[in-house]
């Protein structure tokens, strides 16, 4: 079966289909429109317009004529030849009937008319030809709307440019469109389409619009459909995107080849594209674009003209050659060129011979050693490396390599960084000793690693020189840092298997070290990496491996179920590292600390610390430190309710992470804890786009399990529960580590989700879940609101048998729990009187109190979410109690609040309660609540009457209804009685029946 390469949902393009059907719906009017359609080739312009066209309907009609490249120009009149042709077939007598009188002229345009006059072939012919063709264009629009579409008008010859141009600038009252596609790399200077464009965009009819790249989440989106995934993997997407350049035609043929098991290099098929207008080329041009395809993806002309070595002449006319072709383009800074696309810079260079590109590469390295001012500074060893290491020079590539990846580190390029590191591991068998013991040190470019292996203070003779270990434990760290965690993992192993944890005890201990903070980011389990690299390391005294040993111990505790003895070993490790001089250890032991101060009931003290810490990072310059600092105070403030503060935070951190290459280990955390900031703060709208804009950075991102449950948090405040509930379950089917931090947030959504899906024993079965798990700290910020929306639940469910049943048991395992709880800031406090006014709900109390508690501490506290759902039961409960006047009042704010919240669902029940309560003169529909629509039969009921049949057709008992209308059961039963009567029937069962065949409330019960 044949594959599909071609994406079968348009993609983006939104604001372009957008602006054609604008102009349209102009034309429809009498007011004839032409937009020009630009973009490089396979950008999507055809794509475009077939979509466009599809959505053309009757009366409209649509006719296309495409230019073909036939020579220097494209067939004489051939594209509008061909659209009048296809409109001849398809309206046939109606076209012969605007063409009527006009036949010997127009013949001349379209054969089938027969012979064409005998009048003289001069201009004032043409121009003959020219107006007949106009006129019958605006006798075929004056019964429709007509589409013409010129497609490659790039290939079109000057008749044809002529002749649209005249058709755009006559049709003043005709109802027709004109569209006209062109490539637009393929406008060189000198192209006569430049002007022709230009003198057309003048007109006040004319629009132009140009097709952009596409951006990553819609290489992703074209994927998927080509893919046939909902979500394609995102290192194939990075990895595509960056070849592809957003050019969705190179996008589908490079989905092609990975389908068909090439990965590496460029399909045949599309060489011979990319090839096409290379090969056009004069041979001095194509000998430049060979040079310049091995200079690199910018290559300065200086460079370029010391390595081509021809009279200064040659060399310019060749690029104005290859520049005027669309192959080439001066860069941005102006003092070079780069090739229009990357692909056909990598096709150029697979198209040398190997000795010619080995000969290339050695040319720009000796010219560049000789010259290095050719070009910029920082650029310099990463283009000697590349050179050197083309040209098959290992010995000097592997040095050259070695100083760019200082450099590249020096600059928090860490990708790149660990790029030229595995070079230096590639080539390190090939060079001879004398080059491999060259005295470079790499420990101050890898944290805490032992800069020697050596015991004490006795060094063996070989300790100076560069060892592979060195290199591998800097290459580990680089790919940390890139946010590239596998890899990282690879080669930790694979220098613990050259390592001998007997002779070199400390060094094994780091290796140790950072597989477990790399499996701690992975969410995989580390199999006690931290406590086997203690055993290595407790012999040895003091030193910077023994604190980060202590300090990640105390972290993982932290993140997992802390306990009091974390915070003795966070302390130990900050003292540790304050005696050897492990500055950035100690901070982070710090930072840790802080976090236990925070679980175990010391929120100022831990902020206090948190504060300090990062004051200390600053100054040290160490960004990662920075970071995690940032994040955990982000956190923390988050929890205690200071969202505003936590905002600021966070977008300080996702600064310094973008501005120190850290965006791939810290970026996707703090982008979370600024998104539940704001969703916190009921900027939903940008918080979803805070969410989009991240999708698609690091595609190797550890975070996305978090990212994906606030997707679902956004998706259920805007009442979509079944895209939120699918997101949650992706989410929980990622989380592998099962920290608290992630398991109670995503048990909290998914109980919130059954409650409203009306599921509750499901919400019932998440709570229970997590009352089973033992956890040592507090944990008030996130089990309070998990408790009180899970005894909300059960609350709900009152009166369903099946939810009746065990729920005294529940009732008490989650008093119980929130008895060990010590809420001790405004929200926790605010939410432990929610929890108490759920459960005397759930048992038939009176929860008055409590919701007045409740609204006392959330006032100050300034989050709307909390709020709205305690002004909402309060107005609830004073509704039941009588108290109209103070439940309007609450209710109002509590729709207010709920829709600063974005929580669509509170919005909703707050209008519910007021037309079930009658506290306003209004209901939802526009009406009175005490009057039954014009359409809608009466049959003789009261408006209580009928709320009452509306809650009986739903199955609700007479306590239920009683419950939901604010009435006692005994006028419940007595509504009931009057219906039975005023229906003719017997039952509640045959009421519910004629309810249901008159169709009173499908509109409210589909709600």
């Amino acid at each position: 079966m044949e594959q599909i390469s071609v994406s079968p949902v348009m993609v983006g393009r939104g604001r372009e289909s957008e602006f054609l059907h604008a102009a349209l719906a102009r034309a429809a009017a009498g007011e004839p429109r032409a937009v020009l359609v630009g973009g490089e080739a396979g950008i999507g312009k055809t794509r475009l317009v077939e979509e466009f066209l599809h959505g053309v309907a009757a009366p409209a009609v649509a006719a296309v004529g495409g230019c073909l490249e036939v020579g220097a120009e494209g067939l004489p009149y051939g594209p509008l030849a061909t659209a009048l042709r296809r409109l001849h077939s398809e309206l046939g007598p109606a076209f012969e009937e605007a063409a009527a009188g006009m036949e010997g002229h127009l013949a001349r345009l379209l054969p089938e008319f027969g012979e064409a006059d005998a009048g003289p072939n001069d201009e004032f012919g043409r121009a003959r030809l020219f107006d007949h063709t106009a006129r019958l264009v605006e006798r075929l629009a004056e019964d429709r709307t007509l589409v013409l579409v010129v497609e490659d008008l790039h290939w079109s010859d000057r008749s044809t440019r002529d002749l649209l141009a005249y058709l755009i600038r006559t049709l003043h009252r005709a109802r027709v469109l004109v569209v006209a596609t062109y490539r637009s790399d393929d406008l060189h200077r000198r192209h006569p389409l430049r002007p022709y464009l230009a003198e057309l965009e003048r007109l006040r009819t004319v629009r132009r619009i140009d097709l952009e790249r596409f951006g990553p989440a819609e290489t992703a989106a074209q994927l998927a459909g080509i893919l046939g995934t909902p979500t394609p993997d995102r290192v194939l997407v990075d990895r595509i995107h960056r070849r592809a350049e957003g050019n969705p035609f190179f996008v589908e043929q490079l989905a092609a080849a990975q389908r068909e098991g090439c990965t590496v290099g460029i399909p045949d098929s599309l060489r011979d594209i990319l090839l096409v207008r290379v090969e056009t080329l004069p041979d001095e041009a194509q000998q430049v674009l060979r040079l310049a395809a091995e200079g690199g993806t910018r290559v300065e002309h200086d460079l370029l003209a010391a390595v081509l070595d021809d009279p200064e002449e040659a060399l310019i006319e060749a690029l104005r050659t290859a520049v005027g072709a669309g192959v080439l383009r001066p860069d941005t800074d102006g003092d070079g060129y780069c090739f229009r696309h990357a692909l056909v810079r990598e096709a150029v260079s697979d198209d040398l011979l190997p000795g010619e590109r080995h000969r290339i590469n050695r040319r720009f390295a000796a010219v560049l050693a000789a010259e290095p001012g050719l070009v910029r500074g920082e650029a310099l060893d990463a283009r000697l490396a590349d050179y050197w290491y083309h040209a098959h020079e290992p010995d000097r590539a592997l040095p050259t390599a070695l100083d760019a990846a200082l450099q590249a580190h020096r600059r928090n390029a860490f990708a790149e960084q660990l790029r030229m590191l595995e070079r230096v591991l590639e080539l390190w068998d090939e060079v001879p000793e004398t080059v491999r013991s060259t005295p470079v040190r790499p420990h101050d470019r890898a944290e805490t690693y032992p800069s020697c292996g050596c015991a004490g203070d006795r060094h063996e003779q070989d300790c100076a020189g560069l060892q592979l270990v060195d290199v591998l434990a800097e290459a580990v760290v680089a790919a940390r840092r890139s946010g590239d965690w596998d890899r990282a993992i690879g080669l930790v192993k694979q220098a613990l298997a050259r390592l001998d944890e007997d002779t070199d005890p400390a060094r094994a201990a780091w290796f140790r070290v950072q597989l477990a903070k790399t499996c701690g980011h992975l969410e995989r389990p580390d199999g006690g990496e931290i406590q086997y690299a203690y055993r290595l390391v407790s012999g040895l005294g003091p030193s910077a491996v023994q604190a980060e040993v202590l300090a990640m111990d105390a972290a993982q505790g932290m993140l997992g179920n802390p306990g009091r003895e974390h915070m003795a070993v966070a302390e130990q490790a900050a003292d540790i590292a304050r005696r050897v001089g492990a500055d950035a250890v100690e901070q982070h032991a710090r930072i840790t600390l802080a976090g236990l101060y925070g679980e175990f009931g010391e929120p100022d003290r831990a902020i206090a610390l948190l504060r300090d810490a990062i004051d200390r990072a600053r100054e040290l310059g160490t960004a990662d430190v920075l970071c995690r600092g940032l994040n955990n105070l982000s956190c923390m403030l988050q929890s205690l309710g200071r969202s505003e503060e936590a905002l600021e935070c966070s977008r300080e951190g996702l600064q310094v992470a973008g501005s120190t290459g850290l965006l791939g280990t810290a970026g996707g955390c703090l982008t979370g804890n600024l998104v539940e900031a704001l969703t916190a703060l009921g900027r939903c709208a940008e918080a979803a786009a805070t969410l989009d804009s991240w999708e698609y950075g690091p595609p190797l991102d550890p975070y996305h399990e978090f990212l994906d449950r606030l997707r679902g948090e956004l998706r259920f405040l805007a009442g979509d529960l079944d895209r939120a509930a699918e997101l949650n379950r992706r989410a929980r089917a990622a989380d592998l580590a099962r920290q608290p931090q992630n398991v109670l947030p995503s048990a909290m959504l998914a109980v919130r989700i059954h409650t409203r899906q009306g599921r509750p024993l499901d919400a019932r079965a998440e709570l229970l879940a997590v009352l089973d798990i033992e956890l040592t700290a507090g944990h008030e910020a996130l089990l309070l609101p998990l408790l009180a929306h899970g005894a909300g639940a059960e609350a709900d469910s009152r009166g369903l048998p099946a939810a009746d049943l065990g729920r005294p048991v529940v009732l008490r395992r989650i008093a119980e729990t929130a008895a060990r709880l010590d809420p001790l800031v405004p929200l926790h406090r605010a939410w432990a009187r929610l929890l108490d006014g759920e459960l005397a709900r759930a048992r038939g109390e009176d929860p008055r109190e409590h919701w007045a508690a409740a609204i006392a501490e959330l006032r100050p506290v300034g989050l709307p979410g909390p709020l709205a759902l305690a002004l909402l039961r309060a107005a609830e409960s004073a509704a039941a109690a009588g108290g109209r006047d103070e439940a309007r009042a609450l209710l109002k704010e509590a729709a207010d609040t709920a829709r600063a919240s974005g929580d669509r669902f509170l919005q909703e029940e707050a209008a519910h309660l007021a037309e079930r309560a009658r506290l306003t003169a209004e209901s939802t529909s526009g009406r009175r609540a005490d009057e039954p629509a014009a359409d809608e039969p009466a049959l003789g009921l009261t408006p209580r009457e009928r709320d009452v049949l509306r809650l009986l057709t739903l199955g609700r008992t007479n306590r239920q209804i009683a419950e939901e209308l604010y009435i006692s059961p005994k006028t419940a039963s007595v509504h009931v009685s009057n219906i039975l009567a005023k229906l003719g029937v017997s039952g509640r069962g045959e009421a519910a029946a004629v309810a249901h065949r008159l169709r009173l409330f499908e509109a409210e019960n589909a709600v």
